[in-house]
Order: structure tokens, then C-alpha cells, then sequence
């Protein structure tokens, strides 16, 4: 029996591009849909605080070099003086540390030099690989903070095809399946792909779990963010469909409101949710053919609650 489920096309590997620190934006340089480089310079952001702190590391390694220069000299004088017997060994001592001393200002000062360089370069944001923007977040002049969203980067390589998937599914599945996808608004554009990865939990309202399935050789017709039908072969089990303003949810499982036709009160039943869309909910496990199931108002409900079916006298 073929199933089939909606998707969507994602990259496999998608990255978000962000600053390292806070500023003003000065120039974002993409569009939605563009293709990048490695290495190219996506945005950049006023770097005037950023230049300064980089000319005071300058002047101060400078000053910390002249320093030790000055400390070196006197050492070496002082050396020399000691070999001779002109000088005493507390003098040289001093001279010693002095030398110490200003050999760790410059090692400190050329730390902060590194230091600044790096804020200097963290004003500008580059792509770290090949790909396609596919989100775009603040506009030149806003004000954005470190980590914020500036690029969404979907690197170039593999696509999935992202399904939600009920557990029953999951546990019945044939191992390593391969899946027909093919797009939802012209099927003739297709491939096969094969399960690459499934969420280690459910989606808390419909208990469905997300499943990455691989492209092998997506066409080009298969863009990013396109509606896809996934279809795959399994074995046959029963189904019912319900509309989807039955579904509701109890110790957080999918239910539905059931009616004794004799007594018309209601009762509520856990079920398992094959799939869904905004209309329908299609259930595999949980309800008989037959059964009367609320569809109306199932949020105001309470066990044993009696109520009138629509269409039937008072």
C-alpha cells in the first residue's frame, strides 16, 4: 500500500551568518536567493570604535617596545659594569627586572594589538562556504547585536525532503526504504532519496516525528522550500479519516471525543495520528468504523458530559 506525505525541500546543511559583536550596520550586501562564495564579504559594520582601539594597541606596543629597549640598554650596561667590578649586585639586579618587566609589557601590549585586529575584522561578515541565501534579517543602518541573524546560508551540496511522520509509521517502516519525492505541484519532477534522519522526539501537538529524507540527484526544478510529496510503499493497515477540528489532546497524546449513541454522552479516547492537514486528520489506531466522534466544541467537553447530535430532536 503506497502512503504519501507533504513536505518541504531544506538544504542539508544550513548555517546562519551572524556578527561576533554589536554595532551599527553599515552595508548588508545580499539578497534572498543569491548565490555566495567562501570567503565573501556578506555585510559590514561602522568600525570607527573598533579602529581606534586598534591605533591605541598601536601606540601602546610602540611605547612598550621603546621601554624595553631603554631596559635592555641599562641591562647591559649594568652587566658590563659588574664584569668589571664597577657596579654592585643589587644595581644589577634591578636592571635585571627592570628588563623582566618591560619584556612583559610588549609581550601584553602585542596581545592587545592581536586583539584589536580581531574586533577590526569582526566588523565585517564573510561566508564561510559556497551557497544561497535563503533568509535575510536586519537592513543597513539598524543597530544589531552579536549573534543576531543577518544571512540564513544554505550550503551548496545535499537537499532534504523534510516529512512529519507518525510513530506507527516509523516502527513499521521496511529498514532503509527508499522514498519516491516528487514536487506537489508537478509530479513529473521527482527523485529518490533515502531516510537520513529522524527526530529523537515528537512534535508535542500532533505526536508526529520529523524525518529528513535525503535527495539523491535533486533536479534543479527542486528548489529550496518547494512543496514536495513524499510516497513510499509499505504494508497495508487500517485508517479512518476525521475532520481536523476533532482532534484534540489528553496527557499529551492526540484524542478525540467519542459519543455512546445509547446513553449520547462523551468519553475521551487516545489515537494514533497517521497524518494531517489543516482539514483532515487521518487516524490509524484508536477509533472503530461506526463510531460517532465529536467535531464541534471538543474544547468545552468534559468526560460523561451529555450531549444533543446535531439533527436530532431535543
Amino acid at each position: 500500500m503506497p502512503l504519501t506525505f507533504t513536505g518541504r525541500v531544506e538544504a542539508e546543511d544550513e548555517v546562519v551568518l551572524a556578527f561576533r559583536i554589536s554595532g551599527r550596520l553599515l552595508e548588508s550586501n545580499g539578497k534572498l536567493g543569491d548565490q555566495v562564495q567562501a570567503g565573501q564579504t556578506m555585510a559590514r559594520l561602522e568600525s570607527q570604535n573598533e579602529m581606534n582601539t586598534l591605533r591605541q594597541a598601536q601606540a601602546g606596543l610602540a611605547a612598550a617596545q621603546g621601554q624595553l629597549t631603554q631596559a635592555r640598554n641599562h641591562f647591559e650596561r649594568q652587566q658590563t659594569l659588574l664584569a668589571q667590578g664597577w657596579t654592585t649586585r643589587a644595581n644589577y639586579d634591578v636592571a635585571t627586572q627592570a628588563q623582566q618587566t618591560a619584556q612583559s609589557q610588549v609581550d601584553a601590549a602585542e596581545a592587545q594589538l592581536h586583539t584589536a585586529h580581531d574586533l577590526v575584522s569582526f566588523t565585517e561578515l564573510k561566508a564561510d562556504a559556497p551557497g544561497v541565501i535563503t533568509a535575510t534579517g536586519p537592513s543597513s543602518g539598524e543597530v544589531v547585536q552579536a549573534g543576531q541573524m543577518i544571512f540564513r546560508l544554505a550550503r551548496q551540496g545535499g537537499r532534504d525532503a523534510i516529512f512529519d511522520v507518525p510513530a506507527q509509521l516509523i516502527r513499521s517502516a521496511p529498514s532503509d526504504p527508499q522514498i519516491t519525492v516528487s514536487l506537489t505541484d508537478d509530479p513529473a519532477v521527482s527523485a529518490r532519496g533515502r531516510i537520513r534522519e529522524v527526530a529523537a522526539q515528537a512534535n508535542p501537538v500532533t505526536r508526529t516525528f520529523e524525518v529528513k529524507v535525503g535527495l539523491t540527484d535533486p533536479p534543479a526544478a527542486m528548489r529550496l522550500g518547494a512543496t514536495v510529496t513524499g510516497r513510499l510503499e509499505t504494508d497495508a493497515v487500517p485508517i479512518i479519516d476525521i475532520p481536523a477540528s476533532a482532534l484534540t489532546r489528553v496527557n499529551q497524546q492526540p484524542a478525540v471525543w467519542i459519543v455512546d449513541p445509547s446513553t449520547k454522552q462523551v468519553s475521551i479516547r487516545n489515537v494514533d495520528v497517521l497524518r494531517f492537514d489543516q482539514a483532515r486528520v487521518v487516524v490509524s489506531q484508536g477509533l472503530d468504523t461506526g463510531e460517532i466522534v465529536v467535531t464541534a466544541g471538543v474544547q468545552a467537553l468534559h468526560p460523561g458530559q451529555k450531549i444533543r447530535l446535531l439533527g436530532s430532536e431535543p
